[in-house]
């Protein structure tokens, strides 16, 4: 029930993955505390991990850059905090991130830590690719193949970076790697609800009209640059091997049926 709660984001399945493998006992409550002592261990493991990332990421950024970020991802911002924390200068622009704005919490947080923030439209980030140095981005699953999933409008940014010449790079944990992609699994695209888009109000005086909302989109591994996790960064096309080396040839679902 919990994986199928989030068809797209790994992360999820990965922390069930970790606390169920530990979970053993042939009590009830012998159960429940290796349960608790694991998850607690993950939650611990997941703090520390953010902390590495945000070291290695912002070893990319250089005093005075000016990033572009997109949606709200608590990996990209910990590459700029910690750059902040080094002692450089950091300014940012922030995509809104249509339909749900995420991109106001990014902006917030980006205040907090003292850094300057310019906040557009979605559709303004071309033009405001000429300002900006970096793109830094999260992901909700990164496959196999070193495809990036991640908000919707991630992969025209990354093409846009691309033909701009700006350096575009995914911070993410490696809780963010799909080990089922090993085996030739595809990610499923959660689809929204339209609400989201339109309200009901303003789609019926409209009239017929169809309305789609995918959460995410693909970016192929030649438009990103580097892929940052806790173990180091890496060339896109490069983290089949750390994905191996974390997972084996596959992933199995604890959760399920034998």
């Amino acid at each position: 029930t919990l994986r199928e709660t989030r068809p797209t984001a790994v992360s999820l399945p990965n922390a069930l993955r970790y606390v169920l493998q530990r979970m053993d006992g042939s009590d009830v409550e012998t159960l429940r505390r290796n349960v608790v002592d694991a998850a607690a261990a993950f939650t611990d493991q997941l703090d520390r991990a953010q902390g590495d990332l945000g070291r290695v990421g912002a070893n990319r950024l250089a005093d005075g850059d000016t990033v572009m970020t997109h949606c709200h991802s608590t990996d990209a911002l910990a590459c700029i905090e910690a750059a902040v924390e080094q002692g450089k200068e950091i300014s940012a622009v922030v995509k809104e991130t249509r339909p749900r704005n995420q991109g106001h919490i990014t902006a917030e947080q980006l205040r907090e830590a003292g850094v300057p923030v310019t906040l557009i439209v979605d559709s303004a980030a071309r033009r405001y690719l000429d300002e900006v140095d970096h793109v830094v981005v999260g992901a909700d699953s990164i496959a196999a193949d070193g495809g990036v999933i991640n908000k919707i409008g991630t992969s025209g940014l990354a093409v846009n970076a691309r033909e701009r010449g700006v350096p575009i790079m995914t911070a993410a944990q490696t809780i963010k790697l799909h080990p089922e992609t090993l085996t030739g699994h595809t990610v499923e695209i959660e689809m929204r609800d339209e609400a989201e888009v339109i309200d009901p109000g303003t789609r019926e005086a409209i009239g017929g009209i169809d309305v789609e909302n995918p959460a995410f989109d693909v970016t192929p591994p030649r438009y990103m640059d580097a892929i940052v996790t806790e173990h180091g960064q890496f060339p896109p096309e490069s983290i089949v091997a750390l994905m191996r080396e974390l997972f084996g040839e596959g992933a199995a679902e604890p959760w399920a049926e034998p």
